[in-house]
């Protein structure tokens, strides 16, 4: 991402030093209809590398999918996380 110089930068600077309540936000639209927003879209969780053993069957499953059988485990594994409720 590219830095902000000048006049940007000196507004973000002044933004950060206020307080949450002395930001006007009168000239933003309120959002009625959340039904489109997409959740999590900028959220970029930290990668982690690891080695598993997993059946031959189901590595083959996953990758007769096509291109991205790693992105599928990984979803398949939050999804299964987020099932159980917790966390932690």
């Amino acid at each position: 991402m590219k830095k902000a110089n000048g006049r940007v930068a000196m507004e973000i600077g002044n933004l950060r030093r206020m307080k949450d309540e002395e930001i006007d936000l009168s000239h933003i639209p309120a959002t009625a209809d959340w039904r489109k927003v997409a959740v999590g879209k900028f959220y970029r969780p930290v990668k982690k590398s690891l080695t598993i053993r997993v059946d031959a069957d189901v590595l083959a499953w996953l990758r007769g999918q096509g291109k991205g059988y790693q992105t599928r485990i990984n979803a398949l594994l939050r999804a299964a996380m987020d099932g159980h409720g917790s966390h932690g």
